[in-house]
């Protein structure tokens, strides 16, 4: 494994990251499909023994399901502790089961206290806004709220798990006081290298990818298979899964005979950008695990493959 830091905190993290979602389980559905926990705790002491000191999660996530398994075996792992990044902001707590965003100060102190509960922790390492309408923040008070949560002690580090590149520009150019900011970024979405990255590097802000495998499209064996209920993939637009099993298939070049599977592919091809930190993959089983980590020792992305993935998307 490989580490690089996270822009100005001082922490040092793996250029893999262990992607929590998934093994937040479908009991609430807005899921990846069914889980197995003890599947889960192995892929988690995969990616520990692996090198993996990145573990990102959100409350929601299995509403604290996520949280509470990777906590459970973090306790028990011997070796220096990783570094936990989790996310608030959606209110899941209502006895209705609506989901909600909630901003307010009592909003964001009580997501973040009910983290800690789970991860049996007192300080949380990195907590990010999660998908927060970036324009309202100010008016709100989150930047005063989480200032305030830092001086006690509750969370290290904060920033904000955007809906778009443009909200993290936006923040940065509008001075908020983010360490750290995540963001979506694939082969099939780039558009955070157009702007995004340059900037934060100059700002010393750390950048989280998600979904390096475009919610696992990137890494698909078999474009027939069917969604089960309560699977995000399942509700998506029959065009656009189309779409993008279409356009991997003309990606088959980054793999065929080059000693790289798909999805190690997917993730050199981030990894390959100097301004990320880490790369946050889903990960639900130890053979997952494994393939996924060993994408930083595969051959970097070149430049002439470079200029074939983007004539695959003007075919």
């Amino acid at each position: 494994m490989n580490y690089r830091p996270l822009g100005k905190t001082g922490l040092t993290v793996s250029e893999i990251g262990f992607g929590g979602w998934a093994i937040g389980g479908n009991a609430f559905g807005n899921s990846y499909g069914d889980t197995d926990d003890d599947v889960s705790r192995a892929a988690l002491r995969a990616a520990l023994d692996a090198g993996v000191t990145l573990f990102d999660t959100a409350d929601v996530y299995g509403h604290g399901h996520s949280e509470a398994l990777i906590s459970e075996v973090v306790d028990h792992w011997d070796g220096a502790k990783p570094v936990i990044v989790t996310k608030g902001g959606v209110n899941f707590y209502r006895k209705d089961g609506t989901l909600e965003q909630d901003w307010t100060p009592y909003g964001v102190a009580h997501a973040l206290q009910q983290s800690l509960y789970r991860l049996r922790r007192d300080t949380v390492d990195v907590w990010l806004l999660m998908n927060p309408p970036v324009r309202e923040m100010q008016r709100w008070k989150v930047w005063e709220t989480l200032e305030a949560l830092r001086r006690a002690d509750k969370v290290r580090f904060y920033g904000a798990s955007v809906a778009e590149p443009e909200d993290a520009v936006w923040l940065i150019e509008n001075g908020a006081p983010v360490d750290v900011i995540e963001v979506a970024y694939s082969l099939f979405y780039q558009a955070p290298s157009i702007h995004l990255f340059d900037l934060a590097e100059r700002a010393g802000v750390g950048i989280l990818v998600r979904e390096p495998l475009a919610n696992g499209f990137l890494a698909e064996k078999d474009h027939t298979r069917v969604f089960d209920e309560g699977d995000i993939r399942k509700n998506l637009p029959t065009e656009y899964v189309d779409a993008m099993r279409h356009v991997d298939d003309r990606l088959t070049f980054l793999s065929t005979g080059i000693g790289r599977t798909p999805a190690q592919a997917a993730l050199r091809f981030a990894l390959d950008e100097p301004s990320i930190a880490s790369v946050v993959v889903g990960m639900k089983t130890p053979e997952q695990v494994t393939e996924d980590v060993a994408a930083v020792d595969v051959a970097p992305i070149d430049d002439a493959e470079r200029q074939r993935i983007s004539e695959a998307f003007h075919e």
